[in-house]
């Protein structure tokens, strides 16, 4: 490839489908659906390597460490994480990062891609693009058509215009997009053989980019550039500022600007895709084995056909008997089991616990934090007990509470720990005291990571019962 690219990672989505693995605290491109990597990284390490550049990466404020630390279990770094105040879709998202890479390299090809999708063959897709970079070059919006295996109707479709080849090794004319379709028409499409899946994968340079939606959405463009250039540097990433980022219309790019355009041409991909929608797309991707079941390490199918199950807890042992056509998934704090034909209606669950107030609905069983991650083991009417996972050289916020106290034992690695006016080193099978209002703090001074029990005791253990005196992360007080 002699042109170099730059992936814009989009990962800023909830996948509510895939609850209770997916949730808005931590949702499906960070999780490790598909293997021992998640599917952001796994989409970072497929756009990486030779003729591309560092990614740039669209994602929200509670994921932006989540981010920088995945990136760095697979040692990449990005040339630019880009906050958005809130999810407004991908027009606005894809306008800031084509206008945030124009203003050091207007001519810079983007390839525009999610973060939570499975391409297997990630040779064959480096492949695809590099047919199609000659387009994009010459000032076309490429879009990537996946050639449909199924009557599917969870997707969008592009018919391809008079004369075009669904199979060919380069770009073809696209005739239109096509609204997701009833079983019937998807039937139809798939018979006619001139139709592709939408993948939502883009790829133009930032100038012919920015040239359509100056034609096509003006007023986004005026909003976009004034949420660049009000941004804030914090700690390497980029802040859109709040107010111009909602005079933004919340719309994806095929509405605001691929159905209006005339430059378009769509590269066809045949070797494998999915987005995960859902469940049973898991269950696909994952390669049933002779009798059509998917188990993870922690379940067991008896007599079972076409089933998947999956714990998410080594603690937890699934098992399955006489079952067909089920999906089940375990986790510590909450199960889905459903017939596959009803995969897509998870978000009405999800939709139910929302309107009972159960946390589970949006909240994940361990809770990521830039430091690390915490999760809640035992909840009492006036205590809690956490184990907290400190990564190395990471610091907690200096901080005390109004209603808490708490004991910390560490059970791995050693913690550098300050309270009050004393900084004291706790090592293995050593515990301190933290008495209520103390101002505290710890830190993890070693090469590994650092991992302690902490019990707290008081009227009101909430998250928001925290004064931040001090923080490496930039973070607000929570109260």
């Amino acid at each position: 490839m002699t042109s170099t690219i730059t992936p814009i990672l989009l990962c800023g989505g909830s996948g509510t489908r895939l609850w209770p693995l997916s949730r808005k605290s931590y949702p499906k491109q960070f999780a490790r659906l598909m293997g021992e990597e998640s599917l952001f990284q796994a989409s970072a390490r497929r756009l990486a390597g030779d003729g591309f550049a560092a990614p740039v990466v669209l994602t929200g404020d509670p994921f932006r460490f989540i981010v920088t630390e995945q990136l760095a279990q697979i040692e990449m770094a990005p040339s630019g994480i880009l906050i958005e105040p809130e999810g407004r879709n991908t027009a606005p998202a894809i306008l800031a990062a084509a206008l945030w890479l124009a203003a050091s390299a207007p001519k810079a090809l983007m390839l525009v891609a999610p973060s939570d999708h499975v391409i297997p063959d990630a040779a064959a897709f480096r492949a695809a693009v590099r047919a199609a970079v000659p387009r994009a070059e010459a000032g076309d919006l490429v879009t990537f058509g996946i050639a449909p295996t199924r009557a599917e109707t969870g997707y969008g479709y592009l018919e391809l215009a008079a004369g075009s080849d669904a199979s060919a090794a380069e770009p073809q004319s696209l005739a239109r997009f096509v609204e997701k379709p009833d079983a019937g028409r998807a039937a139809e499409m798939l018979a006619a053989g001139n139709f592709l899946w939408n993948a939502g994968i883009f790829l133009f340079t930032a100038e012919a980019i920015i040239a359509a939606y100056r034609s096509h959405a003006p007023a986004m463009v005026a909003a976009v550039e004034q949420a660049l250039a009000g941004a804030d540097a914090d700690l390497g990433f980029t802040r859109l500022d709040p107010g111009a980022w909602t005079g933004a219309d919340d719309i994806s790019i095929d509405y605001a600007i691929m159905e209006k355009a005339r430059n378009l041409a769509v590269m066809p991909f045949g070797a494998g895709w999915s987005d995960l929608g859902g469940w049973d797309a898991v269950w696909l991707e994952s390669g049933p084995d002779a009798a059509g079941n998917v188990c993870s390490d922690q379940a067991t199918a008896i007599d079972c056909r076409d089933t998947l199950l999956r714990s998410e807890s080594e603690a937890l042992e699934l098992v399955g008997i006489g079952l067909e056509d089920v999906i089940a998934v375990a986790m510590p704090d909450a199960v889905l089991v459903a017939h596959k034909s009803e995969a897509q209606r998870v978000k009405e669950a999800v939709a139910a616990l929302k309107a009972k107030s159960a946390r589970q609905a949006v909240e994940f069983p361990k809770d990521h934090r830039p430091w690390g991650w915490f999760e809640s083991l035992v909840i009492g009417d006036r205590f809690q007990v956490k184990r907290i996972h400190v990564l190395p050289g990471a610091s907690l916020s200096l901080q005390s509470h109004h209603h808490r106290s708490e004991h910390w034992i560490v059970v791995e690695g050693t913690a550098n720990i300050t309270i009050d006016d004393e900084v004291r080193l706790v090592t293995e099978n050593q515990s301190v005291y933290i008495p209520l209002g103390a101002v505290h703090r710890m830190h993890n001074p070693g090469k590994v990571p650092m991992v302690l029990i902490e019990v707290q005791t008081g009227a009101y253990l909430g998250e928001d019962d925290i004064i931040r005196y001090e923080d490496a992360y930039a973070r607000a007080d929570p109260a």
